[in-house]
């Protein structure tokens, strides 16, 4: 991992006019080894995986890096049997956390397929869950083409319905303890911004902002989109002046937290950061029948390793902005 002091200048991540970002942490292939941990818990929401540790993971390639790539991946050679606990895959949490920031992913490829549920994503470094919050930056299921970006905490942090972004809202109370943790969620307008769209396309960026002044905000901009900012697309130009509205454009997904809706300060701390990929559970599995067809999820997670060749992600980068 890579610490650096160049300094780039956002007024709230291209909202607000005065707050100022410098690039704090860089994790680009191999930093991803050293600046992260491997999860290997169950699956806390009841996906049909096997969460492995960075050896085992490393040994049976499911992770592997270069010196500018990270990969992790599904197993794709195995058939599981009935009494394992599920298909090998890969979970990982990054070592430090962050509080008001603004993350930038640059992804080359995300996996893709029925019964996958990928996500990249933050949760409190303290809790315990929900408490501190969680925020989801790229999440979907199965066969989706649109992301999904969500905050879920506790109590008393609701969104307006209407508000300045170019997402459509699909849930406005994000408390983890409603709507069975639906959260509040807003499903992106731009083409292609998750699953095999997105891959084809040659992946994308990914940047949220978080700020007590401005809340939370999700961008999107696919590979070789002529409106994506320098900053993002040319990261080692990072001395520029605060970005505009007019350059960034409306976020994806905008989530205030007013004091009265949905505190900053009661809802969120420092967050790390996750990837992680499950398949089946709460989500993938309760959608299974509306897209993947007559199957059974599980059985076809414990029968088809094929099906998960394209259950991958490839990490360009990810980059850390700080105030100051």
């Amino acid at each position: 991992m890579r610490t650096g002091y160049v300094p780039l200048f956002l007024a709230a991540a291209a909202h607000a006019a005065g707050a100022r970002f410098r690039l704090n942490q860089t994790y680009v292939g191999r930093d991803f080894l050293d600046g992260w941990t491997w999860e290997t818990a169950d699956d806390p929401t009841h996906g049909r995986v096997n969460y492995v540790d960075m050896h085992t993971a490393l040994s049976q390639n499911l992770t592997y890096a270069s010196s500018t790539k990270f990969v992790m991946r599904a197993d794709d050679f195995s058939v599981v049997p009935p009494n394992q606990r599920g298909r090998s895959s890969v979970r990982i949490s990054s070592n430090r956390a962050f509080d008001e920031s603004l993350i930038v992913l640059d992804l080359a490829h995300m996996p893709e397929g029925c019964s996958t549920w990928p996500a990249f994503w933050t949760l409190s470094q303290k809790g315990p869950w929900p408490h501190g919050g969680e925020i989801d930056i790229v999440e979907g299921v199965n066969l989706g083409t649109q992301n999904l970006a969500s905050l879920h905490t506790t109590p008393d942090c609701n969104m307006p319905q209407q508000r300045l972004q170019s997402g459509q809202t699909t849930s406005t109370v994000c408390d983890a303890s409603v709507n069975y943790n639906q959260g509040c969620g807003v499903s992106f307008s731009k083409p292609a911004s998750f699953g095999r769209p997105f891959n084809q396309q040659g992946g994308g960026y990914f940047a949220m902002a978080r700020t007590k002044a401005d809340g939370v905000r999700v961008w999107f901009w696919a590979r070789g989109d002529r409106n994506t900012p320098q900053a993002i697309s040319n990261p080692d130009a990072l001395s520029v002046p605060a970005l505009s509205r007019r350059r960034w454009g409306a976020p994806e997904a905008a989530f205030p937290t007013a004091a009265d809706k949905c505190g900053y300060e009661t809802h969120f701390d420092a967050h790390r950061m996750v990837f992680d990929l499950t398949f089946c559970g709460d989500w993938a599995g309760s959608a299974w029948p509306a897209t993947c067809g007559p199957l059974n999820c599980v059985d076809y997670v414990n029968n088809n390793p094929k099906g998960f060749s394209d259950a991958y992600w490839e990490v360009n980068a990810v980059r850390v902005y700080t105030p100051y």
